[in-house]
């Protein structure tokens, strides 16, 4: 038994026993499609590709039986092209395929409709060619052909690969293929690769997907040769996965056949498979001919990370051999089968009927009570705050246990909230090293960075940097952060908000304006120090929501906590180490080395961090404080690596539960708001709440002030400064809540994305600066600013042509800075400026008069 075997048994034995606190409730999501019917097609179909191209569903080819099979039809291979626009009554006609095929397999690209394969009565194809709708015509541009000719088979695109699985070599074929192929359609041209195939029975007409990085498998039909030499089916039930650079696993099996079923992925790990034919009545087609009931109408649903099956649904009719897509966020199944030899015109689409919980008027009064305590806090300080100092340094009278808790308070935001639960329900324990990396920095920064921020008496910490080089390293350092944590600000209020919205009937800008406008409020009225009560409040409501969601989730797993520990540890749940000596993955090393640098950025160069500790009456108990946050961090981190253990649990034994729309970030709110009880749910959304404020206002607006308006105006009285930061603060709340807005209002998520990473490139550069003044004595300011510059573009560099894992981002702009700032100032002539009390080897020392006035 491991570490984490222990600390979940230990904790395990303190909790009550299962089902004594709340009833699960059982409400699901059977149902939650909304099923409608868009115009019909022209004739009726079967077999067809489908795919959606500039915003127009394309069908063609296909098959249908002018004469009734069971009058002595014979089945007829089409050519045609039907095209609907979006909001049109009527399909467009008159195009057509070079020659008449069906039973291929269709992907939609952004860059058109991908047609693979296929066959006629004769013979089946390699052709693949690309649709698109431009200009009210379709054009067609052959592809690349298959490795083989190849019909009734099924494909899906991951990224950019086209992966293909199963299939018939020829019409009258008595055995199926076992090919998987795979189409790169980054390549140059693009050249078909065939992979190793799954390891089970080779087989048409299979129902594939491909989401959470992996392309999936399942059912279908083996053919063998029967007595009349013709194919015979032998309808399969096994599931299987396939993931890039590693290769097929197994995974589970289904309750019944879905042979020719369509299927489309939903949300970020849920595949619905639509109907199916699960063989019940196969042998009996020509005794029941007309009278045939027709195939499942059962919607399935797989989800990706629990590895489960469910019911998610019916179909208004039973269809195969068609096609679903995406159009414009809804599902849409055009034509099909729905009984042997019987085609349909009809097109149906659905959307999910929504994924919203009421929030309930007893979790609004909670919620409305938390907001006006933290109201009543700033109003409170509000009568202390007469000065700057008061303002940004709290007057330099908060405790070092509440300080401690502040600077956890400043790290934890709603984003982590959800996202460590989220990750660890996806995932396992990989990055709880991540945390690990906190306890081991504080020791760093309590004996070789923070002796000079509370000697040299700063309010920011990029005053050290003018004081060490000069004025330009002061303002990059500065700027840099302001940039960051600016747009920070605005994705804390976002995403959260976002969150909730989708779970709950709590609106995305009501959730937005009420995180801002409330820390807004109480950090323009009592500054730093309502800030840091605040927080210390934030941190009671937070950790103990997350302690007690904890605790409710284990004890009414079925089974109970026992259970919990069962099942985690027998699905690799727990696992926290990856001893291998990979680069690219989350390996030990990666993850320790990275975070010690990535938790040293924060530490030593971030404001809303740095403030904290400089809010203590003296040095020792700033390192207290420090010593505080870091042990803070082992319990916190257990509670929120076990939320998402705990619900990866509790919905593998419910996944009915699961919305298939869900995001899975969303995953603990979408708990919170549907599982647990009145009041206390409201009480966790106080928790999250509580993590999007994050205090940002507070220390933007001291950076702005000291490092800016202060230093360009000296002459203003200290009256002044405190008026303009009690100003900024009210203008950055207005520009955090502007940019969530935007954010919520228009499709901008990718672009903001784009640009916090590249500030984020920013940190390494500005702790590197830090680390060359405190370290060495040689180094001087043109070679630290080459130094932050060498170190932004290697990391551009990095990031776009390696493939290094993200942690290592941190430790190469840290190093880079530091290694080419110190040969860059051994390089470039500079005057020597004093250094007393601004390096290790100085730092005890005392500054002359001469120094003293220069400074």
């Amino acid at each position: 038994m491991d570490l984490r075997s222990v600390v979940f048994l230990a904790i395990s034995s303190l909790l009550p026993q299962p089902g004594i606190l709340f009833a699960v409730s059982e409400s699901g999501t059977e149902g939650m499609l909304r099923w409608k019917s868009l115009p019909n097609l022209p004739e009726a179909i079967s077999g067809q590709f489908a795919g959606v191209d500039n915003g127009a569903l394309i069908l063609a080819g296909g098959s249908n039986f002018p004469v009734p099979l069971f009058e002595g039809g014979q089945k007829v291979w089409l050519d045609t092209i039907f095209v609907l626009e979006r909001g049109q009554s009527q399909w467009l006609t008159g195009f057509k395929l070079q020659r008449p095929v069906a039973y291929g397999a269709t992907v939609s690209t952004p860059g058109g409709v991908i047609c693979l394969g296929g066959g006629d009565a004769e013979r089946n194809s390699r052709e693949v060619f690309r649709l698109r709708w431009i200009d009210g015509k379709v054009q067609q541009t052959p592809l690349p052909n298959l490795p083989a000719t190849c019909a009734m088979s099924s494909a899906a695109l991951l990224g950019k690969v086209i992966y293909l699985a199963g299939g018939q070599a020829a019409p009258s074929a008595t055995s199926a293929l076992r090919n998987f192929w795979a189409l790169d359609l980054n390549q140059n041209p693009p050249k078909w690769q065939a992979l190793e195939g799954w390891p089970g029975p080779a087989r048409i007409l299979p129902v594939t997907g491909a989401l959470d990085g992996a392309f999936y498998l399942f059912s279908g039909a083996e053919l063998t040769s029967g007595s009349d030499g013709k194919a015979v089916r032998r309808y399969l039930r096994d599931g299987y996965r396939y993931r890039p650079g590693k290769g097929w696993d197994r995974v589970a099996d289904l309750v019944r056949p879905i042979v020719a079923a369509p299927a489309l992925a939903s949300g970020q790990s849920h595949l619905l498979v639509f109907g199916g034919d699960d063989g019940e009545h196969a042998f009996r087609i020509w005794e029941l001919k007309d009278e045939h009931p027709g195939f499942s109408r059962e919607i399935l649903a797989y989800h990706t990370i629990t590895n489960t099956w469910t019911r998610a649904g019916t179909l208004p009719q039973s269809l195969v051999t068609t096609a679903a897509v995406h159009w414009d966020g809804d599902f849409v199944i055009p034509g099909g089968e729905d009984r042997p030899g019987h085609r349909v015109d009809s097109v149906i689409t659905a959307q999910f009927a929504g994924s919203h919980a009421s929030f309930g008027i007893v979790n609004y009064t909670v919620l409305v009570a938390y907001l006006g305590a933290n109201i009543l806090i700033g109003v409170y300080f509000a009568r202390r705050q007469k000065s700057t100092n008061d303002f940004f340094r709290c007057g330099q009278r908060i405790p070092w246990w509440a300080a401690g808790i502040t600077i956890y308070g400043t790290q934890l935001s709603s984003i982590t909230f959800m996202a460590i639960p989220a990750k660890t329900y996806s995932t396992d324990w990989l990055f709880i090293l991540n945390n690990a990396a906190i306890p081991l920095v504080a020791p760093i920064v309590i004996f070789w960075y923070l002796p000079f921020f509370r000697r040299l008496n700063a309010t920011t910490a990029y005053e050290y940097l003018e004081k060490r080089f000069n004025l330009a390293a002061r303002l990059f350092g500065s700027a840099s952060f302001v940039l960051l944590q600016s747009g920070r600000m605005a994705i804390v209020l976002f995403l959260p908000a976002l969150a909730l919205s989708v779970v709950s009937d709590l609106n995305v800008v009501v959730g937005i304006l009420g995180m801002g406008m409330l820390s807004t409020v109480y950090t323009m009225l009592g500054g730093a120090e309502a800030v840091t009560w605040t927080e210390v409040m934030q941190f009671v409501v937070l950790f103990g929501s997350a302690a007690l969601t904890l605790i409710l989730i284990a004890t009414n797993i079925e089974g109970g906590p026992g259970t919990l520990l069962a099942v985690a540890s027998a699905d690799g749940k727990l696992r926290a180490f990856d001893w291998s000596w990979s680069y690219i993955t989350a390996s030990v090393w990666v993850v320790l080395l990275g975070n010690l640098f990535g938790q040293l950025i924060p530490y030593t160069t971030d404001q809303s961090v740095i403030q904290r500790y400089l809010t203590t009456p003296d040095e020792k108990q700033a390192g207290r404080a420090l010593w505080v946050n870091g042990l803070l961090t082992i319990p916190s981190s257990i509670v929120f690596f076990g939320i998402g253990t705990a619900l990866y649990v509790f919905y593998k034994q419910h996944p009915g539960l699961l919305h298939p729309g869900l995001q899975t970030d969303a995953i603990f709110p979408w708990f919170i708001v549907t599982q647990m009880p009145a009041g206390i749910s409201g009480l966790v959304i106080a928790g999250l709440f509580a993590a999007g404020q994050s205090g940002s206002q507070s220390s933007l607006a001291t950076a702005l002030v000291t490092d800016f308006y202060r230093r360009f105006r000296p002459q203003a009285s200290d009256q002044k400064c405190l008026s303009a930061a009690r100003w900024l603060t009210l203008a950055l709340g207005a520009i955090g809540m502007g940019t969530a807005l935007l954010l919520a209002s228009y499709p901008l998520r990718s672009l903001w994305d784009v640009f916090l990473t590249i500030l984020g490139l920013f940190g390494g550069s500005v702790a590197g600066m830090f680390a060359l003044g405190i370290f060495t004595q040689k180094a001087h300011a043109a070679g630290a600013l080459t130094g932050a510059a060498t170190s932004v573009i290697t990391l551009i560099l990095v990031q776009r042509y390696s493939q290094a894992h993200f942690f290592l981002f941190a430790p190469i702009g840290v190093l880079t800075c530091f290694v080419a700032g110190y040969v860059a100032s051994l390089i470039i002539p500079a005057e020597r400026r004093p250094l007393a009390g601004l390096t290790v080897y100085t730092l005890n020392s005392s500054p002359t008069s001469a120094e003293l006035v220069r400074r």
